[in-house]
């Protein structure tokens, strides 16, 4: 059954319209308004910063347009690419074969099939063993909600090794979740491991990426001319201050103006969506406040020449202040970005890292000198642009018993709805989980809703 179906089944055939506030409008937000139109509301999207996206959104370095952060689309993508397909915009998915390089510190392997693993330095053949061994069995179990009751570290140490843990996995580990990896439980990468096993296809199990050309913004504008073609109101600038319930709704205040809504879905992360809504209960709201967001700093590379030709090279040595290298032209055709090279070197931190605050010049001086560590012949002269975006609540931890712990999208005021990252729950943050968390949340809410229930206010 497709999206569109799930949600319309969802609907009681008693339900009638309701003017909507979707507050923000990235990935998560114009999905919602979309399955909400689809079932005949009335919906308006605030939007704090002037373009729509969020994460997604596409930003200008020198010359060259492109996504502020690295996206790609995987072969398991499904929810995404049925998105992609109402929008008429599946078939231009263009698809590639990848390269992976892995940094030991000293020298760089590459990492893209059996017999890369069989020779990768760092890990004995016991331990590649081991490590193959516990990427097969991840990827077969279909429940990751056990998973939650272990630490990530105390799993992968028991199953492929502490030698592997300590030379393989928590790198990886740390090239997401930073100094927060310790923190996380073993349904975290077991949900990475589902999303990369699924990408891969073949005897040597080669991964598979794609983009639609023109990137994410051509997608936000496909999306966006759908949703104004639906009757959705699309407003950016326009910061949320608060929402307050008021008889028989919500008095949102956006920008210099109030407004009344029938209900409202606040997809904010947890910390910001507390500084706006007004009214919940004291539990609820530390429900929220305890969850343990990662945030990002990210600098954008625009060279005249290719790096390693590798889309992705993972980092041993903790040493170099980023965690990751992602080599975006080695996918995209280079006519997209002006017959430049495209790198983006991102580092996952904590909301209260320092580096959050730094500027552009700071962080450059920190990052170039470590990237010609992993690319000696590269010279200063050869890096047209370097520009760096920062999020400071990118992704939730899953930690320990983090379903357990979740508060639900319902909140206590009955008509306000929380659907944030947050509740992506055993899976990796992706637009592909973002698009599944509107489809189920909709359909959720049409058969939870007194308003869908029993056609009347409550």
């Amino acid at each position: 059954m497709d999206a569109k179906a799930l949600v319309r089944d969802a609907a009681p055939a008693e339900s009638r319209p309701g003017h909507w506030a979707v507050v923000g409008g990235g990935m998560l937000g114009l999905a919602l308004a979309l399955r909400l139109t689809q079932n005949g509301q009335k919906v308006t999207v605030l939007e704090a910063a002037p373009s729509l996206g969020g994460l997604a959104s596409a930003w200008q370095v020198e010359d060259m347009v492109w996504d502020r952060y690295y996206h790609v689309i995987m072969l398991s993508d499904a929810r995404l690419r049925a998105l992609l397909s109402e929008l008429e915009l599946e078939d231009e998915i263009r698809w590639s074969v990848t390269k992976t390089n892995f940094f030991t510190g000293t020298s760089m392997h590459p990492l893209n099939n059996s017999f890369d693993y069989i020779r990768l330095p760092v890990l004995s053949l016991v331990d590649k063993a081991r490590l193959g061994a516990t990427i097969v069995f991840g990827s077969r179990i279909e429940n990751g909600r056990p998973l939650e009751k272990v630490s990530a570290e105390s799993w992968l140490s028991r199953w492929s090794g502490r030698s592997a843990y300590r030379n393989l996995w928590r790198p990886l580990l740390r090239s997401k979740l930073g100094s927060n990896h310790g923190k996380a439980s073993a349904a975290y990468i077991w949900s990475v491991i589902r999303r990369f096993y699924a990408a891969r296809r073949g005897g040597l199990k080669t991964e598979m990426f794609g983009y639609v050309p023109g990137g994410y913004r051509r997608i936000l504008a496909a999306l966006a001319d759908r949703l104004r073609g639906s009757g959705v109101t699309l407003e950016t600038g326009k910061p949320v201050a608060s929402v307050v319930a008021s008889g028989d709704g919500f008095q949102v205040t956006a920008g210099d103006e109030t407004r009344h809504f029938d209900r409202v879905i606040n997809t904010c992360a947890s910390p910001l969506a507390m500084r706006m809504c007004e009214g919940l209960k004291p539990a609820e709201r530390e429900q929220h406040h305890s969850i343990l967001y990662q945030g990002i700093v990210c600098a954008s590379l625009l060279l005249d020449r290719p790096l390693g030709g590798a889309y992705l090279t993972y980092i041993t040595d903790e040493t170099i202040p980023f965690t990751t290298v992602i080599e975006m032209s080695s996918l995209i055709e280079r006519s997209e970005i002006g017959g430049q090279h495209l790198a983006y070197l991102p580092k996952y931190l904590p909301v209260d890292d320092p580096l959050l605050d730094a500027d552009d010049a700071e962080i450059e001086a920190a990052f170039l000198p470590a990237l010609q560590r992993l690319f000696p012949d590269l010279t200063r002269d050869e890096i047209k642009a370097f520009k760096v975006t920062r999020t400071r609540h990118v992704l939730a931890v899953s930690t320990l018993n983090y379903s357990d712990n979740l508060p639900p999208m319902a909140t206590s005021i009955p008509g306000l709805y929380i659907v944030n990252s947050a509740q992506i729950v055993n899976a990796s943050l992706s637009v592909d989980e973002s698009v599944n968390l509107a489809n189920e949340a909709v359909a959720s809410i049409m058969t939870r809703d007194p308003v869908f229930a029993t056609g009347s206010r409550p």
